[in-house]
């Protein structure tokens, strides 16, 4: 057997172990360690595992891993979702579908200080759900629109996925976090839209509400100005260079708690919680790195990427025709895998065939501009049956929503976002733009 072979036995393999529910850091883990073996030797293998955790986890770019977690958690706890909501609904609560539209825009708001898919989606569905409800919203709108406005947590800065990226394939954090906010900003749009259609070709979908006056608007925002300032200090402060992506982490973790204590309900106790929780999240993910890396170094060692360079480039194929083909792997994957495991799972093999192809765009440009559109589709994953995390976590919050109902409600946001990965790989310049400007 070649190792290239290898290398595709060992991905099937993988496919298989989590097939069967084994956690993604064991079977990248096991898969690669066996691999490795087989292609330098035990001693090698050992060799790496007595230097590599120490070397990868001490850099300083991963302790933003955490610090964001946490910031993530004490802004779930200090009640701010509930504030947004209503600000947003004072804006656009009186047009139709202005519920879902208002859940939208406060997801995008709460994702710019949480950085995490499955806690915007769930904070916002407790709040937003039960107004939509009383309102009496089709149950596929409002599962639809919160499941969608969700994705919006790992797009808009700072996120999760978007970090890991950059640590795995060496890219500016702080570069990477500007140029997701243009298509961040641009799928609230287009949800925004897609709701607007949506309640105009079944009117009885998304009544109207309740239109608040000038004075309950501006009212409704101020009680918000804190919100905003953290979200100021925190991205402003490291797209105008006053502080690292880290350092910019613990200052937004500060201010973040200061809220949680004086304008939430958090106690010690519950500050003790989100300290636990952000050390599980953390080991979780740092478990998993540690596997990718060791499945990413036997996949090198099996010139598999190298192969695929010259597979692609005497195939014929264009760039951008290699480059649609990798997207709609993703969405693929999408109905299988969770958003982290599949960045995990395609950049040791994705990544260096993008760097070797010509988009007529300088290397870091290709990379931040191919970051952005594999989080942009990842992010679709969490919405895609049969998986759909989101969708799975606001069902929970209304057992009466049929599943197939949710599933449907989803669809017009999906259509969306084949409009959007469209625009941003037609047009890369939507991605670039405010890299250059700030650069």
């Amino acid at each position: 057997m070649s190792d290239i072979e290898l290398a595709f036995l060992m991905m099937g393999a993988l496919l298989v172990l989590m097939g069967f529910r084994i956690p993604i850091a064991l079977s990248m883990l096991g898969c690669g360690a066996f691999g490795y073996t087989l292609l330098a030797g035990a001693p090698a293998l050992l060799e790496y595992l007595g230097t590599a955790p120490v070397s990868k986890f001490s850099t300083y770019d991963l302790s933003v891993v955490p610090l964001f977690l946490l910031m993530g958690e004490l802004a779930t706890r200090a009640g701010i979702t509930a504030e947004l909501f209503r600000t947003c609904n004072k804006w656009v609560g009186h047009m139709k579908g202005g519920l879902a539209m208002a859940a939208v825009a406060g997801c995008a708001a709460f994702g710019a200080i949480c950085g995490s898919s499955l806690a915007t989606a769930s904070t916002m569905g407790k709040v937003a759900l039960p107004e939509m409800r009383r309102l009496n919203y089709a149950g596929g709108l409002s599962a639809g629109s919160l499941a969608a406005g969700g994705t919006l947590g790992i797009l808009i800065p700072p996120s999760m996925v978007l970090i890991i990226f950059a640590v795995l394939t060496e890219q500016n954090i702080s570069k990477m976090f500007i140029a997701a906010f243009a298509p961040g900003f641009l799928a609230a749009f287009g949800y925004m839209l897609a709701i607007a259609i949506y309640v105009r070709i079944w009117p009885g979908s998304g009544p109207r509400g309740e239109q608040a006056t000038w004075g309950e608007r501006i009212r409704a925002t101020k009680d918000v100005w804190h919100i905003s300032l953290i979200f100021l200090i925190v991205l402003g402060g490291i797209y105008l260079g006053f502080f690292t992506p880290t350092e910019a982490a613990s200052v937004g973790v500060f201010l973040t708690a200061v809220l949680a204590f004086t304008h939430g309900k958090m106690g010690m106790a519950d500050f003790k919680e989100s300290l636990i929780r952000t050390a599980v999240s953390t080991a979780m993910i740092f478990f998993i790195v540690f596997g990718a890396d060791l499945f990413s170094v036997f996949i090198a060692l099996s010139q598999l990427p190298s192969a695929g360079v010259d597979l692609i480039e005497n195939s014929g194929l264009s760039p951008y025709m290699v480059l649609i083909l990798m997207l709609l792997t993703y969405l693929l994957l999408g109905c299988f895998l969770d958003s982290l495991a599949m960045i995990l799972l395609t950049i040791p093999i994705y990544f260096p065939i993008i760097m070797a192809m010509d988009f007529g765009l300088p290397p870091e440009d290709a990379g931040i501009w191919f970051g952005i559109l594999a989080l942009v589709v990842v992010e679709v994953g969490l919405i895609t049956p049969p998986v759909g995390m989101n969708v799975f976590i606001i069902k929970s919050f209304d057992p009466s929503l049929a599943l197939k109902d949710c599933f449907k409600g989803v669809v017009p946001f999906l259509l969306s976002d084949v409009v959007r990965v469209g625009l941003l790989v037609a047009f890369p310049s939507i991605t670039l733009a405010l890299v250059h400007l700030l650069d």
